[in-house]
């Protein structure tokens, strides 16, 4: 699935565990810039999602950014991971 700012795949688990992966391609940023939204989206990941994927059946969640999730701010990315979320439960 895909929103404005991140591509989104789900899976059913070969595990017996939820699995949560994240990518953040280059799109000619800097390391600096790539980190920072990779920090934002795992610390949203960490509070939102994961909850969240305690309470239903194992799957693996791949969250890859697209270009303009970049000049996004955390609030806007917690917003559109939030709606990502209540399309997978």
């Amino acid at each position: 699935m895909k929103s404005g700012l991140l591509d989104v795949r789900v899976t059913a688990s070969p595990s017996s565990c939820a699995r949560v992966g994240i990518v953040v391609p280059k799109y000619g940023h800097i390391i600096v810039d790539r980190n920072r939204l990779r920090r934002r989206i795992r610390e949203i990941v960490r509070l939102r999602v994961l909850p969240v994927l305690l309470s239903v059946p194992p799957m693996d969640v791949l969250f890859r950014a697209l270009p303009r999730a970049y000049s996004a701010s955390f609030e806007v990315l917690e917003r559109e991971i939030d709606g990502i979320v209540a399309r997978i439960t």
